[in-house]
């Protein structure tokens, strides 16, 4: 069972930069970080969850629209370990971010296309 661990959440003034981490472990053998499709989430109470980035097994990345220039997510398959940098933060950035790792094919924003899931890291930026 796939355990992933979001961490560096924190309250940032408008303009300021974080970077978040997601632990992975519990693979079988011979399964990485580069074995699954990797993703931000991220979600306002009441709202839906929104895919924020994702890295494919190639390395490819891809952004949401609104977050395109601002946000940067990588990976080290080293120490199992996705990552979110995120700088120019904004206010609408506030929100609840969640790490996924999946084998589903399909839209990469579609959180039905992960199998496993981390518990959280709360972002909130003040204007």
């Amino acid at each position: 069972q796939v355990h992933l661990v979001e961490s560096g959440g924190d309250a940032v003034q408008a303009g300021g930069s974080l970077r978040l981490s997601c632990a992975a472990s519990g693979f079988t053998s011979g399964y990485n970080v580069n074995s699954y499709r990797m993703a931000w989430f991220r979600q306002v109470v009441g709202k839906e969850r929104e895919g924020v980035a994702a890295v494919y097994r190639s390395g490819l990345t891809t952004y949401a629209d609104s977050v395109k220039g601002r946000f940067t997510i990588s990976k080290d398959s080293a120490k199992n370990t996705l990552y979110l940098q995120m700088n120019s933060l904004k206010p609408e950035d506030t929100a609840m971010y969640y790490c996924a790792a999946g084998f589903g094919a399909g839209s990469w924003r579609e959180s039905s296309k992960y199998n496993y899931w981390g518990q959280g890291t709360q972002v909130t930026v003040s204007s």
